[in-house]
Order: C-alpha cells, then sequence, then structure tokens
C-alpha cells in the first residue's frame, strides 16, 4: 500500500507527529477502511500497494542528509520504540510459529530537515512539528522538520493520540503534594501525606524526561491566590485570616495581597520553579478568586480605602496579579493565565496566553476579546472531559472548534490550540484512563486536522478502530459505543 501523509499541527495540551501503524496496515487495497488513521493527517493518498516487514531485515535509522547528527538519543530511543511497536506481536507464542516472511521494506529512514543542530533539547512552542513519509518499494523516508520523535508512536495515552503538552495541575486546595527545595515545609504539612503522596523532585524530573523523549512540553501549574488552602499549612501568614463580624473565623482565604512577605515568598518560590521546569512558560492561574474573605477582613477593607478601590475586590486581585507576573517576568518565563486575568484588566506582556474556560457554551465572545487585544488564545471551555453524560458526548466534544467566532483572520492565527481538562475532585488513579480515552482523542483531532474534517459517521467509525488499538497496547480506554475489539484489554 503506497500511502502520503502530511501533519501540520496546532498547539494540543494533556501531540507529537506520530506517524501511524505500519504493521497495523499492511494488506488488500480492500482493507483501507480498516487503516483508520487517528488524528486525520492534513494530507493522505494511497494505492493498492503493499509491503511486507521481517524483524530480521527492517531497521530504522537516520537518514546521511538527517541534520540531528550522529548520536541523538531522543532519535534513537523513538527507533527502538517503533520497531517494538511493530514487531512486539511476533514475540508472543501463538504468532511465532507463523512464517516471517522477508522485507519487501527494509529501512525507514529519518531525515530530520531543521537547521537547528541541536537535537536532544527540549520541545518548544516554536517547535516545528510537520512531517511527510515519502515510501517506495526500497526505503522510506520521512522528512521531519523537528528535533523530535515525531515520526514514531509510543505506548502511552497522550503521544499515541498527538497530543504535545502536559499541563500539570500540580497543586491545589486540597493538597501541595509538589516536594518544594526551597520550602519543604509546603509539601510536609499540605500534601495528603509527607512521603506516599508527593511528587519528590526525582519524580519531576523523571515526569520532564520521559515528555522530552516523546516531544511532549511539560508546563506545570501554580495557581494563585486562590485554590491555595492547602500552601496556607506551610507558610505563616500567607493566607487571608477570615472575619466573622468583628473576630477571626479560624478560616482563611486567598493570599494576603497586602503584604510584602507574600511577595518575598512567591520570588523565592518561583526563582526555583523556574529552574526545575524548563519549560518557556509557567502557568499561574489567577481563576476563581472567592472575594468573601477579603471583603471580611479589616486590615484589608483599609488597604482598599488606601489605594482608592473602593469596593472593588477585582482591582486587588489585579494588584496581586500584576506584583506576581513581574515577579515570574524576572525570570526570564512566559506566563499563561486563565481567563479572569484578562477580564479584570491586569497589565499583561503581549507574549501571555490567555486560557479560556469560562462561557460555556458561549465562549466565542470571549475568544473574539482575547485575540483582539491582541493575546494568544487557548481554548478548554467545550473540553472539560471530567464533566460526563449518558451517551456518545464525544460527538459534541468532536464539533468544537476554537476558531469558530467572529474575528479577522489574523485574530484567528492568535488560536494557538486547545486544552483537553480532567479536572481531579471525582477522579483518581482508579477512573483516569478509561475517562480520558478516546474522549480526549476526539480533541486531538479537532485540533490536529484539517477544519474541512468534520464527518461525524467516518470519526466514528475511525475512532473505533483507533481505541481499539489503544486496547491492545494495554490502555483501557472505554467503549464508544455497544461492540467490542478483537483484543479485549489485557493488553493482548
Amino acid at each position: 500500500m503506497y500511502c502520503l501523509v502530511k501533519f501540520a499541527p496546532l498547539f494540543l495540551a494533556v501531540a507529537v507527529c506520530n506517524g501511524w501503524l505500519f504493521g497495523d496496515f499492511v494488506g488488500k487495497r480492500s482493507e483501507l477502511d480498516e487503516i483508520s488513521l487517528w488524528p486525520l493527517p492534513q494530507k493522505f493518498q494511497s494505492s493498492a500497494v503493499a509491503f511486507k516487514l521481517s524483524p530480521a531485515r527492517f531497521q530504522i535509522v537516520q537518514a546521511k542528509q538527517s541534520s540531528a547528527g550522529p548520536s541523538c538519543s531522543i532519535l534513537e530511543n523513538a527507533f527502538r520504540r517503533y520497531f517494538e511497536y511493530i514487531f512486539g506481536d511476533l514475540k508472543k507464542p501463538e504468532k511465532s510459529r507463523k512464517k516471517v516472511y522477508d522485507s519487501d521494506l527494509v529501512e525507514l529512514q529519518v531525515w530530520v530537515t531543521s537547521a537547528d543542530p541541536e537535537c536532544d533539547g527540549f520541545p518548544s512552542l516554536q517547535t516545528d512539528e510537520s512531517c511527510e513519509f515519502f515510501p517506495s518499494a526500497s526505503v522510506l523516508h520521512c522528512a521531519v522538520t523537528s528535533m523530535l520523535s515525531n515520526p514514531m508512536n509510543d505506548r502511552q495515552t497522550m503521544a499515541m493520540n498527538k497530543f504535545n503538552v502536559f499541563h500539570w495541575h500540580i497543586v491545589d486546595d486540597h493538597s501541595f503534594p509538589y516536594m518544594s527545595r526551597t520550602f519543604p515545609e509546603l509539601s510536609q504539612k499540605g500534601a495528603y501525606h509527607p512521603f506516599t503522596h508527593v511528587y519528590t523532585p526525582s519524580d519531576v524530573k523523571m515526569v520532564i524526561e520521559f515528555a522530552r523523549m516523546r516531544g511532549i512540553r511539560v508546563i506545570p501549574e501554580f495557581d494563585t491566590p486562590g485554590h491555595t488552602e492547602s500552601w496556607g499549612n506551610g507558610i505563616k501568614d500567607l493566607l487571608t485570616p477570615c472575619y466573622s463580624d468583628s473576630s477571626p473565623s479560624g478560616a482563611f482565604g486567598p493570599v494576603n495581597p497586602i503584604l510584602n512577605s507574600s511577595y518575598d515568598f512567591m520570588t523565592q518560590f518561583f526563582k526555583e520553579i523556574s529552574t526545575v521546569f524548563p519549560d518557556a512558560y509557567i502557568h499561574l492561574g489567577g481563576d476563581e478568586v472567592d472575594f468573601s474573605c477579603w471583603e471580611s477582613n479589616p486590615d484589608i477593607q483599609r488597604f482598599m480605602v488606601q489605594q482608592g478601590f473602593g469596593t472593588d475586590y477585582s482591582k486587588l486581585e489585579s494588584f496581586y496579579i500584576q506584583r506576581l507576573l513581574d515577579i515570574v517576568a524576572a525570570t526570564k518565563k512566559g506566563y499563561m493565565v486563565w481567563q479572569e486575568v484578562f477580564d479584570n484588566g491586569v497589565k499583561l506582556k503581549a507574549d501571555t496566553q490567555i486560557h479560556v474556560w469560562k462561557g460555556r457554551p458561549q465562549y466565542q465572545d470571549e475568544m473574539a476579546q482575547v485575540t483582539a487585544a491582541g493575546f494568544n488564545a487557548l481554548l478548554s471551555t467545550p473540553w472539560y472531559l471530567n464533566r460526563i453524560s449518558y451517551g456518545q458526548d464525544w460527538v459534541n466534544i468532536y464539533k468544537a472548534d476554537p476558531q469558530n467566532f467572529t474575528g479577522t483572520d489574523a485574530q484567528k492565527k492568535l488560536v494557538i490550540g486547545g486544552e483537553a481538562c480532567l479536572w481531579g475532585e471525582y477522579v483518581d488513579a482508579t477512573n483516569l484512563t478509561p475517562r480520558l480515552w478516546p474522549r480526549a482523542s476526539a480533541v486531538a483531532e479537532r485540533l490536529w486536522s484539517d477544519k474541512s474534517v468534520t464527518d461525524v459517521d467516518n470519526a466514528y467509525n475511525r475512532l473505533v478502530q483507533h481505541r481499539c488499538r489503544m486496547v491492545k497496547r494495554g490502555i483501557p480506554a472505554e467503549p464508544l459505543f455497544v461492540g467490542h475489539c478483537r483484543q479485549e484489554y489485557k493488553g493482548l
């Protein structure tokens, strides 16, 4: 089978240009409907020509023209993973008795065309992940314009679906599991358990490296001034004391924005974060700030009068956020913020990424406003996968288009992509994977494929097969509807 495929990605959070699964697709022309590429490439052509592959002869190597250099660990690791993916089934007893033919196709040459000689760096927003496949009977070239494992596939739940960013909302009200070297008391007093339920420095480093090998960025979120109840357990006076009438109630609210000590802490903390996480961006949150505690506190009331804020506590929030942004900017990091920061008129750097999550289902006005102001926009509103309902809710997920708003072509270009969110109020390791997949796969195709790819019936047929591929690889992806996979979930 002759195929030409071409990918041209957007920004997807929580896909590298993984390509397609050669081993599954070799067959007769009548079997092309079973190829079920997901996400669908920008271009795809095929013929009836089929090639045989044999583990004894087939190999994956860098092309001589490749600019990646002779020792690129990202590519070498990807080659090994992909080879195992193609031929791993042959190791199983029931398959090993079958005759293995000589290869018609003996080599996959990966040709990296980037002018940047750095191979083993970290992926970034500027990384070009487009790639093309040009097969022939003797050699298969993949022209890849990035330094990632893009033409490869692997056994993980993100890269297989072409997600290229892991947005790690790493702490929240209920727990502070990130183990800080500068402030170890944050996790010691704020995590569910200081030893069993924390992310150690080595854990964080492992996640970042695992992602790097698959072309996935890791963007941490440390959300303030709200969502910070767990922070207060370890840092004295960080949170605002709430009052009942004229006396402290014993409860605490958002970060106290009137104390210099709050900003001293944030300066030291984000200095550490900027060295731990290599990505150029940090997500700073800024959402869902409950003003009631600030409103009850007499010290804050006096501060509001001194600053001329009146009773508009969104101005106090902006005061805090502005100082925090200056602190993070001093670390040479860019920042992402939730849309409330933009809505409240905080002065932002031109390269700030505004994360739109509110307005369900009418998020289009917010996207129009953000892009009209010249900011990059990232959409999550229609893709909160923690929301579940009876039936095939993937269809509405699939139909949502982040560029579906009234605006100029220049505004549409500021939409850098979208994010599938899965919040953890009712999710842990027992149900995370099936709730995420294949519903997140629908988001991936909407953001990766051409805007003309909208046929839901065709998508259903392909997604059913893609879900079965995930099941085959040991990923317990839930069914779209009644039916079964040829190899049910047992990692078979």
